[in-house]
């Protein structure tokens, strides 16, 4: 690792590690003239929506393919997948569904929005999946299903979850919205499950600027969440014919033609990132204060949506996350703090007082009164570096080894 001179932090006025007008970090969202004449071919077809085109179903079948599914249903958006998978699934009003406090708002308002009651459970904080103990624990008479979320695109312990489901009778929604391609014991993620829902929000490995998907080994499900998809019809069913409560979630043409060029580019895009991430890891393995993600050897394929490092603060001259992360990115090192425990977000103390437009049968729970250690302390000390700065050349994981040193050499004065 190479080692800076300067004895002034970036923040304090000195040399960054790295120029970043001199040497960007790579451009996202990445694309060509192979978008450009996808988008062009629609265009030119004038079949720009969901039931007149051939995008839309092809990419269906592509993706599900993908993570070894048998079928797929595109949606607009990540958050919509999830919701589609709960109403296809039956889950309303007083059912409960349990979630990790440590997610996308997503995962948890999705459970409101079909009706029902989110039930927070705590993560491992070397993995920062959801954590099986606390899900056995927090299973009631009322608890319908379980959505393990697979952060940064690591697969969360499938075995256990699956286990505890099937000791319970409870259905299993796997998030995957962050993890694209990722496998567990060689199986897709979204297989593993009832359901897998997937996002191709702009941020994430497969970008559409925005849409979803929902897949299954299940035809069955596959076709409920058809319905709710598709505003309630039913594939052999007349154009007003409406069985089920849906709406229009369809995607369109346009976005399923840049996400079939963008699935071409993924199985290249994926072993960049594994190679930056491992590299990193070992870059950063003797630097004390740095805590990495423990390994598990059933994680066949991580989808690498982010890297997720915690620190320890007393390595750093007590120095807290927010200043730690201001002073990376001045250094050139492009990173972010990381979630807030879901249980604090004003959508869910509103929800635990009745106010607003919520089914009002369900268990009340004191959201604002919980306390889950480790998605507290995981909130506090992590720090994440998005998939798309680890695109470029291994190289570009010295200078974030670098800040590190660095940063924690000159607040403990020893530079």
């Amino acid at each position: 690792m190479a080692v800076s001179s300067v004895g002034r932090l970036a923040i304090d006025g000195g040399t960054p590690v790295r120029d970043i007008q001199k040497r960007p970090w790579p451009q996202w969202p990445v694309y060509d003239e192979r978008e450009q004449a996808a988008l062009e071919r629609v265009l030119k077809s004038g079949r720009w929506w969901y039931v007149e085109g051939d995008q839309c179903v092809t990419f269906e079948k592509e993706f599900a393919a993908l993570q070894n599914c048998t079928c797929g249903v595109t949606c607009t958006t990540g958050s919509a997948a999830l919701e589609i998978a709960l109403r296809a699934l039956d889950i309303g009003c007083e059912d409960e569904v349990i979630v990790p406090a440590y997610t996308f708002v997503a995962t948890a308002s999705a459970v409101l929005a079909a009706g029902a009651v989110p039930v927070f459970a705590d993560i491992q904080p070397d993995t920062f999946n959801i954590d099986a103990a606390s899900v056995e624990a927090a299973v009631t008479p009322k608890t319908r299903a379980i959505i393990p979320v697979h952060i940064g695109g690591r697969p969360a312990d499938m075995d256990a979850i699956c286990a505890i489901a099937t000791r319970h009778g409870l259905a299993v929604i796997e998030d995957a919205a962050q993890a694209h391609g990722a496998a567990w014991r060689g199986k897709g993620v979204g297989s593993l499950g009832d359901l897998g829902t997937f996002s191709f929000q702009a941020s994430k490995n497969l970008n559409g600027g925005e849409g979803g998907m929902i897949v299954s080994t299940d035809a069955r499900l596959g076709d409920k969440a058809w319905s709710v998809m598709n505003v309630g019809r039913v594939r052999d069913g007349r154009w007003y014919e409406h069985h089920v409560l849906g709406s229009n979630f369809r995607m369109t043409e346009w976005q399923a033609a840049v996400l079939r060029v963008q699935l071409q580019r993924l199985p290249e895009q994926m072993v960049c990132r594994s190679l930056s991430s491992e590299y990193l890891h070992k870059l950063l393995a003797d630097v004390p204060g740095i805590l990495l993600p423990s390994e598990d050897d059933r994680i066949t394929s991580h989808a690498r949506h982010l890297i997720t490092l915690r620190y320890q603060a007393e390595e750093f001259g007590g120095k807290p996350l927010d200043w730690l992360v201001k002073a990376l990115c001045a250094e050139g090192i492009p990173c972010s703090m990381s979630y807030v425990p879901l249980y604090r977000e004003e959508i869910f103390r509103r929800y635990a007082e009745r106010d607003g437009a919520w089914c009002k049968l369900g268990r009340r729970i004191d959201y604002p009164a919980m306390r889950l250690p480790a998605c507290e302390t995981v909130c506090r000390d992590t720090i994440w570096i998005t998939q798309h700065n680890l695109l470029g050349p291994l190289q570009n994981m010295d200078d974030v080894a670098e800040a590190f040193g660095k940063v924690r050499r000159i607040v403990n004065g020893r530079d």
